[in-house]
């Protein structure tokens, strides 16, 4: 893995960086996820084989930093992958993002228009999270004992309800989650579903067959 130190800290993002020389592809994973540990194999499709693939783990998340005194919101997840582009220097990139990750890649594409190729988003957060959802869940536990509620959520997708989910949400600062989830849930002046209708890049949307 490679490291990037974030901009006016010393709070490191880890990534891989796959060679390719068409436009690199940026992976960002949803909450409880991580890069590292979903989307390698993701990267090696053949159809993705010309491509230069980046794979992160967000702050907070999989194998980055996990600082307590890092607020995490979206839109700060946003910010530090746009100085992570403009660092880097990827003149042009392909964003793709998951889940909650979604939401990111919209905040992050808001930042950084003239960058953007296209948009690829998997079942991404468009509107404020609602009940039935994972990061409404988390966002109506307490302040006190969100700590132990998450880690009553991680044993119960333990026994067996989603082990793979809770391999790495174990990975996960608990505040990084709890915080997160917490944005999801807000009414926002615009949304992540408006902003996207308004990009004029190519924008594409999966979502699976039982969805």
């Amino acid at each position: 893995m490679k490291e990037y130190i974030l901009r006016r800290s010393e709070f490191k993002l880890r990534y891989f960086d796959f060679i390719g020389e068409k436009t690199p592809i940026l992976f960002i994973h949803g909450l409880g996820c991580a890069g590292s540990f979903d989307y390698v194999d993701v990267a090696f499709q053949e159809v993705l084989s010309d491509h230069r693939k980046i794979v992160i783990d967000l702050l907070g998340a999989g194998y980055s930093d996990k600082p307590k005194d890092f607020i995490y919101s979206v839109k700060a997840h946003a910010k530090y992958l746009n100085e992570f582009i403009e660092d880097i220097a990827l003149k042009k990139v392909i964003v793709y993002g998951h889940s909650l990750g979604g939401a990111i890649a919209i905040e992050l594409c808001a930042r950084c228009k003239d960058r953007i190729e296209r948009l690829i988003l998997t079942e991404p957060n468009l509107d404020p999270s609602i009940k039935g959802q994972i990061s409404w869940a988390i966002a109506q536990y307490k302040e006190d004992n969100y700590e132990k509620s998450i880690m009553t959520l991680i044993k119960y997708c333990e026994g067996g309800m989603n082990t793979m989910w809770a391999a790495t949400l174990k990975n996960w600062l608990p505040k990084a989650v709890y915080q997160i989830s917490r944005d999801a849930v807000l009414q926002r002046e615009k949304s992540w579903r408006s902003m996207l209708y308004e990009f004029d890049i190519p924008k594409f949307f999966i979502f699976g067959e039982n969805s």
